[in-house]
């Protein structure tokens, strides 16, 4: 492989890109915030923080510099996490390349603003810049697809040149990468997911059982399309790798961070507290507020969405969410 990639984020699915890409012959350099981390992987080849247990690639180069991380790169990778993301995007603006590709694999709504990472780059970027916009997502667990198991993620761009550079350049025999035109779509399902898992976590803490995991899992597919289709989504989106597929893996996965947080909520643990345990962020916490506010701004109905805005930051206790939700008024299943 020919290209120039910069990874900007060291997190465990920056670590395990930028590694992957590695191992295919790109010439990667991965940004990390933390000096300590970046020496690190340096010395030992190893991200002991958030990937411990996966060697890196001999020919994975690591930076604290975002100017040596981003300045010439073809691709640039974004994997900061999304509440973070526009003060990572001005100062990499002025470092981009002209023609240069951004790829954003973190999955979130911006709180402040309600905008989705496409938005943001449109916004802080110059134009010609973000148009070579393209999302990764879809059901992918770091860990695994360190250790090489078999995955399916979907690279989304609204230029389908993009999309199929970005699909060439991440795909392997373990990592199988599709194209899709929707980015809205894929982007509202990745970041929605995050705040129906964290509701599915609440359900295995109280120990409700698989019938109610399963109904939110369906209802939350259903909150998701709603509010992809209101920001100009194709419905069929949704019902694929970043809306279906990672609705399922989230809500499920032992390895969920956002069903962790959920689980925990539900043995009655307090947000700050278990917050306070974590190491690597959890989008769903943020995102439940902000897909919240977006759904209310644009008249979108969300219930379990709300509820879980409500027990993450009013204190409404699991159980009586759960009441309030089966005991809506009756309705028809597609309403």
């Amino acid at each position: 492989m020919s290209e120039r990639i910069g990874v900007i984020g060291a997190g465990s699915w920056g670590t395990t890109l930028a590694n992957l890409l590695a191992k295919k012959g790109a010439d990667v350099t991965l940004w990390a915030y933390e000096p300590e981390l970046v020496a690190e992987m340096r010395e030992r080849r190893v991200n002991s923080l958030f990937l411990p247990g996966i060697e890196l690639s001999a020919g994975l180069a690591f930076t604290n510099s975002l100017e040596e991380a981003a300045a010439g790169k073809d691709i640039i990778l974004l994997v900061s996490p999304s509440q973070v993301m526009r003060t990572v995007l001005r100062q990499l603006a002025p470092l981009l390349r002209p023609g240069v590709t951004l790829v954003n694999a973190s999955k979130g709504i911006e709180l402040d603003t309600m905008m989705t990472v496409d938005q943001v780059c449109a916004e802080v970027l110059p134009a010609a810049i973000a148009r070579r916009f393209c999302v990764l997502s879809g059901p992918s667990f770091a860990r695994e697809v360190a250790q090489e198991m078999p995955t399916a993620v979907v690279a989304a761009a609204t230029d389908q040149t993009v999309a199929a550079l970005v699909q060439r350049v991440f795909a392997t025999p373990y990592f199988r990468v599709y194209t899709n035109g929707d980015v809205m779509g894929v982007e509202i399902g990745g970041s929605l997911k995050n705040v129906i898992a964290v509701a599915a976590g609440i359900s295995d803490g109280l120990g409700l059982g698989h019938n109610t995991r399963a109904a939110l899992i369906t209802r939350g597919l259903a909150e998701m399309t709603r509010l992809g289709v209101a920001m100009g989504a194709d419905p069929a989106t949704f019902a694929g790798l970043a809306g279906m597929g990672d609705l399922v893996l989230t809500c499920t996965g032992d390895l969920s961070r956002n069903r962790t947080v959920g689980m925990k909520l539900g043995q009655g643990m307090r947000l700050a507290e278990i917050l306070g345990e974590m190491r690597m962020v959890a989008e769903g916490v943020k995102t439940a507020e902000s897909a919240w506010r977006l759904a209310a701004r644009i008249g979108v109905e969300m219930p379990i969405t709300e509820k879980v805005y409500q027990v993450l930051y009013e204190d409404k206790p699991a159980r009586q969410a759960v009441l309030e939700l089966m005991t809506r008024d009756p309705k028809a299943e597609r309403g």
